[in-house]
C-alpha cells in the first residue's frame, strides 16, 4: 500500500486532472489556467517550450472529441502569447 502511494506522489499530473475539462463547446472561449504549471508544447505529448501557470488564460481552438481530449489547441496568453498544446482538465472554467 506505502508504495502505490508513493508512486501516485512521483507521477506527473493528467488530463482529467481536479479541474475543469474542455469540450468541443469550448472552441473559442478563453479559460483560466488553474494548474500551477502548465506545459505548452508544439504537438501532443511533446516537450513543452513555454508554460502557462495559475491564473493565466488560453484560448481553445480545438478539441479532439465532442467530450473532450487530453490535449486542447489553442493560444496561450501571458507570457507565452503563442499557439500550442496544452493537457485538458486543468482549467478553473469551462
Amino acid at each position: 500500500m506505502a508504495t502505490a502511494l508513493l508512486l501516485g506522489l512521483s507521477t506527473p499530473a493528467h488530463a482529467g486532472g481536479p479541474y475543469v475539462w474542455a469540450p468541443a463547446g469550448s472552441i473559442g472561449k478563453r479559460l483560466t489556467i488553474c494548474a500551477q504549471d502548465l506545459g505548452v508544447r508544439h504537438s501532443k505529448g511533446g516537450t513543452p517550450f513555454a508554460h502557462l501557470t495559475s491564473g493565466q488564460t488560453f484560448t481553445v481552438e480545438h478539441v479532439d472529441l465532442e467530450f473532450g481530449s487530453e490535449w486542447v489547441y489553442g493560444f496561450a496568453w501571458g507570457n507565452v502569447n503563442a499557439r500550442g498544446y496544452v493537457q485538458n482538465g486543468w482549467f478553473c472554467n469551462s
